[in-house]
């Protein structure tokens, strides 16, 4: 296959660093970078500068690990939100999608990912200590395992659930009406809403 001439070298990079992006090929990447090129130059500086805050700017919850402006996130700085529940899950993404249920009124705790032997990722690699700790502290009556319903996810699962069995917290597991094999974030919020408040004790499984 022969490989794409660009007229410029400028454009040939700005479209491979667009390729970097997951889900993005050069030729999608062509569309992006020759659509900026038809803005004006004021909108494109704000792009650059809403792409450079994020990555300086941004924080990460030093209570959930979620995305902040601040150290503290709007949820887990929320006095409204009940502080006895809490609700594990993957990715900053799954918070989105339960937030968007109006269903949940607990706090959250993002791991940052979960236990992939195949990808190289164990225990150590996301955030269950400062869960144990969150839960140590005595104020967390239940945590809900929200994880996707995948082999990865049940094996996080279960490893979570043996290091929160003794410490006497009750710890339950969304309900199974999220399809087995789906990735939670692309379920529909009818249905994730429905798993959320039909939980069930993870002993029960």
């Amino acid at each position: 296959m022969l490989q794409q001439q660009y007229p410029s070298k400028l454009l040939e990079r700005a479209v491979a660093e667009f390729a970097k992006f997951p889900g993005i090929g050069r030729k999608t990447a062509l569309r992006l970078v020759l659509w900026l090129l038809r803005q004006e130059n004021g909108e494109v500086e704000q792009f650059a500068e809403a792409v450079s805050r994020l990555k300086q700017e941004v924080k990460y919850c030093h209570v959930c690990h979620n995305i902040s402006d601040s150290d503290t996130c709007p949820i887990c700085a929320d006095p409204r939100r009940d502080g006895s529940v809490v609700c594990v899950v993957e990715n900053i993404q799954d918070v989105m999608a339960i937030e968007n249920t109006q269903q949940f009124h607990g706090l959250y705790h993002v791991l940052g990912g979960i236990i992939s032997p195949m990808d190289g990722i164990g225990p150590s690699d996301i955030e269950v200590d400062s869960l144990v700790s969150r839960v140590e502290e005595g104020n967390v009556q239940e945590v809900i395992l929200a994880l996707s319903p995948t082999m990865e996810g049940d094996t996080t699962n279960f490893y979570i659930y043996r290091k929160l069995a003794p410490k006497g917290v009750k710890v339950s597991v969304i309900a199974r009406g999220v399809a087995v094999g789906n990735e939670l974030e692309y379920t529909d919020e009818v249905t994730l809403g429905r798993s959320i408040m039909n939980r069930t004790l993870f002993e029960d499984k």
